[in-house]
């Protein structure tokens, strides 16, 4: 059953709310009803009904198109699939887990971990919690879980993809509940990276950047005035309000030339989570999944960890 996930210790923590429904369902419970539906596949056909040799896949509740075509071998995975998952993750995680689901052309459940695991980053306002997100796509690709970090101070979720053994491929096969041992297994080892992940963090903290060649690193000035011009103002207006406001949330001394590399990067992370233009997407789970495939995130990793 879930654990209550906040406490007198920490109950700034406000990213996964326990609610009395919630309390009294198990995680197996909740996933299974959120996604309440199955992903089937079809045969395609040309216009005058001549079958093809591929298939589209389709969601059983809204007829949704789900992913690209794909080819007469292809096995869609199950609801139940997703569940071994995570129910693998709680296990490695002592059975001490609550979850959030979000579809994104496919199924993702991001698993809260036991809280004693958090760190203080900077004195003790600035905390970083463990999230392992499963990700099972209809794209072809393997299965993944990683493990992130959500920051406290700015709600951010982020997701490190230059750390060593945060991020795990599961290989796409049928029925992985009859292989809950390599699953269980697999979501240890996520378990133990977390560790890897708080000596970056303190490396981070303990680097400095100078603010301002920095941005002009990342996002060179444009050459051409008007629109470019403005969006490049009020990017970097956005991301140094965002380094002015977490100071003051975090406890830190006036914003000055220099910041370290651990809050250069939760404000380009945060940017692109919050306040980039997202076509209207304001499921905070999507835009944190959107925002790790952003390049400008990606560079800054690359920029900040090395």
């Amino acid at each position: 059953m879930i654990q209550k996930v906040c406490n007198t210790t920490c109950s700034v923590d406000k990213s996964f709310p326990p609610t009395l429904e919630s309390q009294a369902m198990s995680v197996s419970q909740q996933v299974s009803e959120f996604f309440n539906f199955s992903v089937d596949k079809f045969p395609l056909s040309f216009p005058d009904n001549q079958r093809t040799s591929w298939y589209g896949l389709q969601r059983s509740d809204t007829s949704e198109q789900v992913g690209s075509p794909v080819s007469s071998r292809y096995l869609p995975h199950t609801t139940d699939d997703v569940v071994a998952m995570v129910e693998a993750a709680e296990t490695a995680f002592d059975g001490q887990a609550a979850v959030k689901c979000c579809w994104n052309e496919g199924h993702y459940v991001i698993v809260q971990p036991s809280i004693d695991q958090r760190l203080a980053v900077y004195g003790t306002k600035d905390n970083v919690f463990p999230r392992l997100v499963i990700r099972a796509g209809y794209d072809g690709k393997a299965y993944s879980g990683s493990l992130c970090l959500y920051r406290d101070a700015c709600k951010n979720l982020a997701m490190m993809r230059k750390v060593s053994g945060v991020n795990v491929s599961i290989r796409h096969t049928g029925n992985l509940r009859c292989k809950m041992d390599s699953l269980i297994s697999t979501m240890s080892k996520l378990k133990d990276s977390w560790s890897n992940l708080t000596a970056v963090v303190q490396h981070m903290e303990s680097k400095t950047v100078v603010l301002a060649d920095f941005l002009n690193e990342m996002y060179p000035v444009p050459t051409d005035s008007g629109r470019s011009q403005t969006e490049h103002k009020n990017r970097t207006e956005a991301i140094v309000n965002r380094l002015i406001n977490e100071r003051y949330k975090t406890g830190r001394p006036a914003l000055e030339k220099t910041v370290s590399s651990w809050e250069m990067y939760n404000a380009i992370q945060g940017y692109s989570q919050w306040d980039r233009r997202r076509n209207g997407t304001k499921d905070v789970l999507k835009r944190a999944i959107m925002s790790w495939s952003d390049p400008s995130v990606i560079k800054a990793e690359s920029l900040l960890v090395g």
